[in-house]
């Protein structure tokens, strides 16, 4: 029948849902359901860590056909889930970077903001009087390389930041007009997206965003008492009575897009619950995502432990909402929750975290090159500029390097093709290191990763048709 098979822990994981027991193969986060053959199978190797055909015969033999063990066995083995005692450790593949295919290229189109929020991460933030602006020659320059980058693509983006990228609106205009003009020459569409914190917007603007259909997302952290915690003008007052006026008149008349918040959970600014009610069912919002405090610099505002765990049950229970209201074939606008549903439904393949320094790069005042718009002012390195172009070979070195993690722990990770190592800035600002996972977070990743099998799992039962009208569609746009 066969020699000996040894268990491959790392590259399977189970998770059982109701009464079904799902399969993750962790290289590609694919999902099988197993049967009563595959599941029996799959305990005796957990159990055992290694069997020959002998021990199978004895454990299994009285139960099922041997044709249906040996097809078991193959797929398992096809899967490297089990594969011969013998053979030698499969090495980590590491995919050679020779050319930088852009999709996107971030605008830090000024260092001043007119807010002072508490908590921001920026290290090259400024008062809007001492705010260094970009330049069109810098934004121009910018488009011209993202059009040449992209030769193989159809579309591409162009995201304003800041700063509060508001503050220098004849650039963005320009910029816009620009990119609208070369990416039709080039036979492409150009999809443009900009974050704000809102307090600067008028009616013109809000009409002139919405006809150039920018994907636009307003920073705000729920009603005002959290809010006002630490969202404030540079004077000290509190923002919220300005900012949610501003949010309802958006979105009274923005019509092109889908209008999200992005929410930073500090200490002292954790409910979940009641800060998604208030910006969907009050503001109106389309969607809410949030984003944990873990490594700022100013270490009074970072979630704790506990309080980071807190956050994250939180977060489960508005999951859980989200997969009754699916079923119920609603979309109650839960970012984090439909980003993790996407990863595994699309069973995404991770070799490196996100695109940043492959099909996304940030450009500074002075069009300098960085990973993305979060290391913008910090001491890493660039690579290259906009009017010299990309440093390939010290960007594929970047990009080659954090493919290969199995040195910090990654490689036996559960996870490790959804997460592959987690954020670069979220690891150097907490660690000094962009290669380093965030330890701080493995254990809750692992587990909201769990939830969301259990949530893919349920759904599909239930309502599948939710996945092509609410994920498939937010895919493509």
């Amino acid at each position: 029948m066969m020699g000996s098979l040894t268990f491959i822990r790392h590259n399977a994981h189970r998770v059982d849902v109701d009464d079904h027991a799902m399969l993750m193969h962790v290289p590609t986060t694919s999902l099988f359901e197993m049967d009563e053959v595959s599941r029996a199978v799959y305990e005796l190797f957990r159990r055992a860590g290694s069997a020959d055909a002998a021990m199978l015969r004895r454990e299994l033999g009285g139960r099922f056909a041997p044709q249906a063990l040996t097809d078991c066995l193959q797929s398992l083995i096809s899967l490297d889930i089990l594969r011969d005692t013998d053979a030698p450790e499969t090495p980590i593949r590491v995919q050679k970077v020779e050319d930088i295919p852009l999709s996107t290229i971030i605008l830090n189109v000024n260092t001043g903001c007119n807010l002072a929020c508490t908590y921001c991460y920026k290290e090259d933030l400024t008062t809007p009087a001492k705010g260094e602006k970009m330049d069109f020659a810098t934004a121009r320059a910018a488009i011209d390389l993202l059009i040449a980058q992209a030769a193989s693509r159809d579309r591409v983006n162009v995201v304003f930041f800041g700063g509060e990228p508001l503050t220098n609106m004849p650039l963005i205009r320009q910029a816009v007009d620009y990119a609208e003009a070369r990416a039709a020459e080039a036979g492409k569409t150009v999809d443009f997206s900009l974050t704000t914190n809102a307090t600067l917007l008028t009616e013109e603007i809000a009409d002139w965003l919405d006809a150039h259909r920018f994907g636009l997302t307003v920073s705000m952290d729920g009603p005002r008492a959290m809010h006002d915690r630490n969202r404030r003008t540079v004077g000290g007052r509190g923002t919220y009575d300005v900012v949610a006026v501003k949010v309802r008149m958006l979105l009274a008349r923005y019509r092109s897009r889908p209008v999200g918040a992005r929410v930073t959970l500090t200490a002292g600014v954790t409910d979940v619950l009641a800060i998604h009610d208030h910006l969907i069912n009050d503001l109106g919002f389309a969607e809410v995502g949030f984003g944990p405090a873990t490594s700022g610099p100013i270490a009074v505002f970072n979630l704790q432990p506990d309080m980071l765990k807190s956050v994250f049950e939180d977060m489960k229970t508005l999951g859980r909402r989200y997969v009754d209201a699916a079923i119920r074939g609603e979309n109650i606008g839960f970012s984090n929750m439909h980003q993790l549903l996407t990863d595994i439904a699309q069973g995404m393949k991770k070799a490196v975290p996100c695109g940043a320094g492959l099909g996304l790069l940030a450009v500074d005042k002075d069009g300098e090159l960085h990973l993305c718009h979060r290391f913008v002012g910090s001491s890493q390195p660039t690579y290259g500029n906009v009017t010299t172009g990309i440093d390939v070979p010290k960007l594929a070195a970047f990009v080659e390097g954090a493919q290969d993690r199995s040195g910090f722990g990654c490689k036996t990770c559960r996870i490790r093709s959804i997460c592959a190592g987690g954020c670069y800035h979220e690891s150097y600002a907490r660690q000094g290191d962009p290669f380093a996972p965030v330890y701080h977070y493995c254990d809750l990743l692992r587990d909201w990763v769990d939830f969301g099998i259990e949530a893919y799992t349920r759904i599909m039962q239930a309502n599948p048709s939710f996945f092509r009208r609410h994920l498939t569609p937010r895919r493509a746009a």
